[in-house]
């Protein structure tokens, strides 16, 4: 494709007429001085010539044999929802249009439309397409600006530019009516960063939080639509559901890659359509709440196998962000062990514990599978049993070497092996010792108590091996 393309991804005009084809390509390349463009008669290569990629905009004629224009629409936006498509017909039908708009198309034309009819409406479209990939590409680069709001993020303690750049990027989206995906491992504060998106939004309406993990598709529904009396044996009074208790506020369902196939098809249905159907009622009701979702699955691999949706895939991804483990932010262990500290001694009722220094360094050296719940956990656990100023590390250590000490997938990404196999010429048994010591000295940052702790000796011990290292 010639870098001088307009656009840069293709268009693919469909018609089984090849005087309208031609006419309209021509139409499009003279008024609008569009280049990327291409041409099929027959509907039924339609799908395999997007599965190739590239096309970002179909005109697609509405009466064809083989497969009609409708079919086509309905197996698009199964499979590639993130296509925009433009229905024109030979019949201005109302009834026909309204049905291609929701069935997924952007705009309805007629073909004896004038020629500026048509080629706004491809115009539209084409802008549409590249105000949504220059956003993403925006969105997907680290930004580092100044926060207009930083007292709506208090609640998350950080320090790391990553995160800085979650929350620019919060601010710029927060006012969206899209739906916002929030992606990244338990633990690691998903529901702080919903709870910061509902207050930059500046809804009225409260925070409504759902966990649909382990909900089956009844009772997803019941949950989120709600029923009405006598909607099922024990359904003695009306129920409102969480999309109606959130109504002018935000809608946060978490653990949204747990969802079953047709639980996701109502999610579906409520983000595309704007309205439900509580259980038992005939009469539908609008959706007056902002969606944010969130989850530690991968959807995208989710979805590559057919675990989850494509076209409720796109319908979230609009809007989304990675909050990085800790171990990827290891600058913010030490913030959150003072703010986890704080926070332990007012709920326990205690004075707040003065931390050896070398327990920040201590942590740093640990991954944190379970992430800053993880961290929490250990630090109420050693501010329970603490009796003087100075706070012991004695339950942190014990922590740690339990933690280190379970095999489980989760916390160690492969089986420890031997470091020296495959060695051509073993060192010898004092070589070995040294580089341990000065390895436990690195990753201690020349702390010698807390590399003796990560060495599992004395400090006498290492001060002894110290000293044997020194050149005579």
């Amino acid at each position: 494709m010639s870098k001088n393309s307009c656009p840069a991804f293709g268009i693919l005009l469909v018609d089984d007429e090849p005087a309208w084809l031609n006419s309209l390509s021509l139409t499009l390349k003279g008024c609008a001085g569009l280049t990327n463009i291409s041409t099929c008669q027959d509907s039924r290569e339609v799908m395999g010539l997007l599965d190739q990629g590239n096309i970002g905009l179909v005109i697609l004629d509405l009466t064809m044999p083989f497969l009609s224009g409708e079919e086509l629409l309905v197996l698009m936006g199964e499979r590639h929802p993130e296509i925009t498509v433009i229905v024109v017909s030979g019949l201005n039908q109302l009834e026909t249009a309204v049905r291609c708009m929701k069935l997924g198309a952007f705009d309805y034309v007629i073909k004896t439309d004038e020629e500026d009819r048509i080629v706004g409406g491809v115009l539209r479209g084409i802008r549409k397409l590249e105000m949504e990939r220059e956003y993403q590409e925006m969105a997907d680069r680290v930004i580092s600006k100044a926060l207009h709001h930083p007292e709506l993020f208090s609640d998350i303690v950080t320090g790391d530019r990553a995160m800085l750049a979650i929350f620019s990027y919060l601010e710029a989206v927060a006012k969206s009516p899209q739906p916002l995906l929030i992606t990244g491992e338990s633990g690691v504060g998903k529901e702080l960063v919903a709870r910061a998106a509902h207050r930059l939004s500046g809804c009225r309406g409260r925070l409504v939080t759902v966990n649909v993990a382990g909900l089956d598709d009844t009772l997803f529904a019941d949950t989120l639509f709600g029923h009405v009396r006598g909607a099922f044996s024990g359904a003695e009074q009306v129920r409102r559901g969480m999309a109606e208790e959130a109504a002018d506020g935000t809608l946060f369902l978490d653990e949204i890659g747990d969802l079953s196939i047709s639980s996701q098809v109502k999610l579906l249905r409520l983000i595309q359509e704007g309205e439900y159907f509580p259980l038992g009622s005939d009469l539908p009701k609008r959706l007056k709440a902002r969606v944010i979702v969130a989850t530690h699955q991968n959807l995208a691999a989710r979805e590559g196998t057919g675990a989850f949706r494509r076209d409720l895939y796109y319908r979230l991804r609009t809007h989304q962000l990675r909050i990085p483990p800790l171990r990827e932010r290891k600058g913010d262990i030490p913030l959150l062990l003072d703010h986890f500290l704080g926070e332990a001694a007012h709920t326990l009722g205690k004075k707040k514990p003065t931390p050896p220094r070398e327990l920040a360094q201590l942590l740093v050296t640990y991954e944190f599978p379970g992430n800053i719940r993880e961290l929490r956990g250990m630090v109420f656990d050693a501010v329970s049993v603490h009796r003087n100023r100075m706070l012991s590390m004695d339950s942190f250590v014990r922590a740690l070497e339990w933690a280190q000490g379970e095999s489980s997938p989760a916390q160690m990404s492969s089986p420890r092996s031997n470091p020296f196999a495959g060695f051509a010429e073993l060192p010898t048994f004092g070589d070995a010792a040294g580089f341990l010591v000065m390895e436990a000295l690195d990753r201690a940052g020349g702390n010698q108590t807390l590399a003796a702790r990560l060495l599992g000796i004395s400090q006498p011990a290492l001060s002894k091996r110290l000293k044997m290292l020194k050149p005579s």
